[in-house]
């Protein structure tokens, strides 16, 4: 869990470093999001869930410039996005990281070379350079020193996740955005991933936008959750307060068979834990 205390640089932890305000993202007439407010705390590993069509990695996207709200203010850093020059919006989006669904390798480059794109590009570094600093990142999310030289058909789909999380952590970024990190991956697999994500949120100081509907990931992560509804964030709280939060979809969710299974699962996780200790 995120606590109270000073971060690395001096900054107070739980301060907003993303605040959205009165969002709306339409596509021809159909609107996903009218005056949808969130804020994302410094630190903070953020779960945001919600039903089908509810627009979750539309809100992702329109954060880190992917996509162009209709209206609306997305302050990062206390910088009005919206608002700023191509330039200035690129120096702010150069301090994201992003880990996509489907992880977007390039298929016809080996795993050092994809992360050694971002740091060519943007840190100006020269590719020998580059590219032992991507076995360095590489070696941070957990992949064995071969993997470097490997493509991405060659790898299993956990391995490409690593892979693709690497590539996000290339130029040491302060704000990391996953979009179902855990999809497509077996239960042993998803676990492992989830706690690669708080080890490296506490390790590094990040503060994680994570996309999901694993209720697994929410339990074992995620310091708070929002709920999108009805084009807005229904409720955006700790996960006991949200799953107390009178709605259908809400209840349905984290109060079913599934929702059960993944909240008894933690708390006998922690029930070990205090026991190890």
């Amino acid at each position: 869990m995120a606590d109270m205390a000073a971060s690395p640089n001096g900054q107070t932890r739980h301060e907003p470093v993303i605040e959205v305000r009165d969002l709306c993202n339409r596509f021809g007439d159909h609107i996903v999001h009218e005056d949808l407010d969130l804020d994302l705390l410094r630190g903070e590993i953020l779960g945001v869930v919600g039903g089908s069509g509810t627009g979750k990695t539309v809100l992702l996207r329109s954060i880190v410039g992917l996509n162009t709200p209709a209206s609306g203010h997305i302050r990062v850093f206390g910088e009005d996005l919206i608002q700023l020059s191509a330039r200035a919006r690129s120096r702010i989006e150069q301090r994201f990281g992003v880990l996509f669904q489907g992880g977007a390798l390039f298929t016809s480059l080996n795993l050092q070379e994809n992360i050694a794109v971002p740091l060519i590009e943007h840190a100006g570094l020269k590719r020998p350079e580059a590219e032992k600093l991507a076995r360095m990142k590489l070696a941070l999310t957990g992949l064995p020193p071969d993997a470097a030289v490997r493509y991405p058909s060659e790898l299993s789909g956990g391995m490409v996740k690593r892979a693709s999380l690497a590539r996000a952590l290339a130029l040491d970024p302060e704000i990391l955005f996953l979009d179902e990190p855990t999809a497509g991956l077996d239960p042993i697999g998803a676990a492992a991933f989830d706690r690669l994500i708080v080890t490296l949120r506490d390790a590094l100081g990040l503060t994680v936008f994570l996309v999901t509907h694993d209720l697994d990931t929410l339990y074992s992560t995620c310091d708070r959750v929002a709920v999108l509804s009805q084009r807005k964030v229904l409720v955006a709280d700790t996960l006991e307060k949200v799953a107390a939060t009178k709605d259908d979809w809400v209840q349905d969710y984290f109060n079913g068979p599934r929702g059960r299974a993944a909240s008894y699962a933690f708390r006998d996780h922690l029930e070990k834990r205090n026991q190890e200790q």
